[in-house]
């Protein structure tokens, strides 16, 4: 009993050691020039939580280490989860058929493709795959996602937010420029098409969004929206591709057993409840940001994982394959958005 006790105080430890990186996120990210960029709580976490690993990680206890991983892992299903009440089935019918088609064609594309050219490029296929999640549905959501289904190492993980997170981050300021400066021959509809279903976050494309304009700005937080919701099946088709791949692993031909992401029945059954429009609009508020709060946590445990030395070794391979889906997005998501979604609007 006392060894069990001892057990849950060095978890507590770590689990408040994480809830104070999330608490120091949530104050720097209340700098201004940080949320000009669009830069969340969550990216902020990650970077304190590698700034813990590369500095002061190997001069805490090391029993404090099961409370890191409970926050990367149980906490980060409960964020995902608690994310749905951020959508509604209504936001479907509001954009329509056109925003559907485009969102499922990039998704579709920016994985399988993603996953081909991190073939070719000979990089990890882990990373490879979390990088194209993140990159075609919703930026460090979908890579946590994706990290809670395959069960992948913590560093591999935050290689592919970081490559989310940059070329994200780019792409939401050349939107506007090139929308304002005449280059992008779309209608407000169409651009914001456009933009949220090729943006990786959240953030960006409300960011992107609001600099164009109310009308953009609508559609492009709906159809980014729809976007969040394919992570479901997504996450269903990593769960039994997972099973596969460790069939094919294990030794005498031992079936594999199928990781269902039972939290993305739940992320599905939360948008569900929220459709029904039953709470306060403040109570869905203070839920998200407590949300937010969950998901920094599990930002930061798993940067507190990732020490430079990991980041060496995965080398430029992520990075490149990041900038080739970053092309796709742009220059396939305009030809989408310009000759596709009007013949459906």
């Amino acid at each position: 009993m006392q060894k069990l006790s001892e057990h849950r105080i060095s978890m507590i430890h770590g689990v408040l050691l994480i809830a104070l990186f999330a608490c120091a996120s949530f104050y720097i990210g209340e700098a201004r020039f940080l949320q000009e960029i669009s830069f969340s709580p969550m990216i902020i976490g990650i970077i304190l939580g590698m700034l813990y690993a590369n500095s002061l990680r190997n001069n805490l206890p090391e029993t404090w280490v099961p409370g890191i991983q409970f926050c990367s892992k149980k906490i980060l299903r409960i964020g995902i989860i608690l994310y749905g009440f951020r959508l509604t089935f209504q936001d479907i019918a509001a954009v329509g058929v056109a925003g559907i088609l485009v969102d499922a064609v990039i998704v579709a594309v920016t994985i399988l493709g993603g996953v081909l050219i991190g073939r070719w490029l000979k990089m990890d296929s882990d990373t490879a795959l979390l990088t194209s999640v993140g990159s075609g549905i919703c930026g460090a959501a979908a890579v946590l996602g994706a990290e809670s289904t395959i069960r992948t190492q913590p560093y591999k993980t935050a290689v592919a937010v970081a490559t989310v997170v940059i070329f994200g981050t780019i792409s939401m300021f050349l939107y506007p420029i090139a929308y304002r400066a005449g280059v992008l021959d779309l209608s407000p509809q169409e651009m914001g098409i456009y933009t949220g279903s090729t943006l990786h976050e959240v953030a960006h494309a409300v960011g992107a969004g609001n600099a164009m304009g109310g009308e953009v700005a609508n559609v492009s937080v709906i159809v980014k929206m729809i976007r969040v919701m394919l992570l479901v099946p997504v996450l269903l088709i990593l769960g039994f591709w997972a099973a596969r791949r460790n069939a094919k692993s294990a030794e005498g031909g031992e079936k594999g057993k199928v990781a269902v992401p039972w939290f993305a029945f739940g992320f599905l059954a939360v948008i569900g409840f929220n459709s029904l429009n039953l709470l306060p609009a403040v109570f869905v508020d203070a839920i998200n940001y407590f949300d937010t709060f969950l998901l920094t946590m599990a930002m930061a445990a798993l940067g507190a994982e990732t020490s430079i030395d990991k980041f060496k070794k995965a080398g430029a391979k992520p990075f490149i394959l990041a900038f080739c889906l970053d092309v796709w997005l742009i220059i396939g998501g305009y030809i989408l958005a310009r000759y596709v979604a009007p013949l459906w609007l």
